[in-house]
């Protein structure tokens, strides 16, 4: 009678993890299809789920439309340079705040902390006006230079180094290391996971973000994927073949990130956070 239970309760269990999967990849897998129907199909009535014949050619086509290389680099460019730049400032600051003891340590982690409470729309205003003022606006720096800290990259790598033994900084002081030293030779490889799970997090924010890209560049030659999207929806309004083609395609470096990071990816976001 128990095993019988324990098989309904697994069945359920799994019956509810697969049906809330689908829900989730479902609007994915239909865009995915989409992108090969034609025009034709995509508006007809009513819809099929997979195309009669796969256009391949909507890929091309949508390339040719728009400039979706140069957005690629834009958003590439702009991802890479402010993930290695949290990376760094990040680890430098997480360090200071779990290992090294100065007056006002725990009151200024604290205050760091209480910014990530602050809505990234009331600071939006007064970061504009500093990059306006320093002539900043429709350009990289601009796209740049305001993400190179996080409070939660510091946050997020912080409890993961308080998680590493001190036993292993202080053979390193031993041998004659310095501080610099023991956070490159010591903690920093031993905090991979930790670092994959936040250049992860990192990578999909700035890839994903169209608001601030949005108020900051004018130019087409700065554009950056979103962005680019949103001005390809409505220069070509009806032709959903080449937007949703568009579409996939944008989503591509996000799904190789997670895919070749999610091992240290998932164990950063476990082991991160269970030491205070």
């Amino acid at each position: 009678m128990a095993s019988t239970k324990k098989v309904l309760s697994s069945t359920l269990s799994h019956a509810i993890v697969y049906t809330a999967a689908l829900i989730t990849v479902a609007p994915f897998l239909w865009m995915i299809l989409t992108s090969f129907k034609s025009l034709g199909e995509i508006l007809k009535s009513p819809p099929t789920i997979l195309p009669a014949k796969f256009h391949f050619d909507n890929y091309v086509r949508a390339f040719d439309a728009a400039p979706f290389g140069r957005y690629y680099f834009n958003s590439l460019f702009v991802s890479a340079c402010v993930t290695v730049g949290q990376l760094i400032t990040c680890s430098m600051a997480a360090f200071a705040f779990a290992r090294l003891k100065f007056k006002g340590r725990d009151v200024i982690f604290f205050l760091f902390l209480a910014t990530m409470m602050v809505p990234g729309q009331v600071t939006m205003i007064p970061s504009f006006m500093i990059l306006y003022r320093l002539g900043w606006i429709n350009s990289y720096k601009a796209l740049i230079v305001p993400g190179l800290a996080s409070a939660f990259g510091t946050f997020l790598l912080r409890q993961f180094f308080m998680t590493i033994p001190r036993e292993l900084e202080e053979a390193a002081y031993i041998d004659g290391c310095s501080r610099f030293g023991v956070l490159w030779r010591v903690i920093m490889p031993l905090a991979k996971p930790a670092l994959a799970a936040l250049a992860v997090f990192t990578f999909m924010g700035v890839f994903n973000d169209f608001l601030w890209p949005l108020i900051v560049i004018n130019s087409e030659s700065l554009r950056t994927v979103p962005l680019g999207l949103a001005v390809f929806r409505d220069r070509y309004t009806s032709e959903w073949d080449k937007l949703m083609a568009a579409s996939v395609a944008a989503t591509v470096p996000i799904l190789l990130i997670f895919f070749f990071a999610q091992k240290y990816f998932i164990k950063g976001i476990t082991f991160s956070g269970l030491k205070d």
